[in-house]
């Protein structure tokens, strides 16, 4: 293998990384938007009953309204493949797209956390708080797409 064959072949595995990225990115932003139709309906038409007040995640998924569980186990995912995103951009080394990944999965998180806390309190803060954090969220991935868009990455 010659030097220009050789780095043929890792531009070839540079790109490939790179578009596992892309839809990998592409994945979380579809259950980012479904994430957030479940999470709009939860919160404008399923009543969290009080005894569930203060649960865990768990309780939430067992005890509680058949939506809410289903919220929280998309959620549960979304925060798998966040955090694949994140794994598969640092092995692609593309360290903006790490950042904005990196970014994203700590919105997801915190949107997470205030999802729980909105949960079992009812507070309008929490709500607000989810709903920020899950907006960054989809623009961090949105802006991977656009950073690795397939044409970009095959020019």
């Amino acid at each position: 293998m010659n030097v220009s064959t050789g780095s043929a072949a890792r531009a070839a595995r540079g790109t490939a990384a790179l578009t596992r990225v892309w839809r990998a990115s592409l994945g979380v932003l579809v259950l980012l938007v479904v994430e957030t139709g479940t999470g709009m309906y939860v919160n404008s038409d399923v009543t969290v009953p009080k005894a569930d007040h203060g649960g865990s995640l768990s309780t939430a998924i067992k005890n509680g309204p058949a939506m809410l569980g289903l919220h929280a186990v998309i959620g549960l995912l979304l925060g798998l493949g966040a955090l694949g995103v994140l794994v598969q951009a640092v092995l692609a080394r593309h360290w903006g797209v790490v950042a904005l990944s990196a970014v994203g999965l700590f919105a997801l998180a915190f949107a997470s956390v205030s999802g729980t806390s909105f949960t079992s309190s009812g507070d309008s803060a929490d709500s607000t708080a989810m709903t920020v954090m899950t907006g960054l969220a989809l623009v961090c991935y949105a802006v991977n797409l656009y950073v690795l868009r397939p044409d970009r990455l095959n020019a």
